[in-house]
């Protein structure tokens, strides 16, 4: 584990594009920016554990709902509408 001190307003940079900025510092409390890509999932620890216990219990509960396919949605194969343009007449 890497251990690095900062004080309010530096950063920590991960890669290229991920920042961990310390915005600020009361008692025993840290907050803390964190920028990265939206294609970077970012939780807090005891978030994620939730959600991973979650989704286990989904998968093993066998609730019997058939599996979702998109092609069978109401409207996935409906051809796209022509777009025209409208014109007002009270301008």
């Amino acid at each position: 584990m890497l251990i690095l001190s900062r004080k309010v307003n530096e950063k920590i940079m991960i890669g290229d594009d991920i920042s961990i900025s310390i915005i600020e510092i009361k008692g025993d409390q840290i907050r803390i920016g964190v920028d990265a890509p939206r294609s970077v999932k970012v939780f807090r620890q005891e978030v994620l554990a939730e959600i991973k216990a979650a989704n286990k219990a989904a998968s093993e509960s066998g609730s019997g709902l058939p599996a979702l396919d998109i092609a069978d949605a109401p409207f996935a194969n409906r051809p796209e509408r022509k777009k025209t343009s409208r014109i007002r007449s009270d301008v």
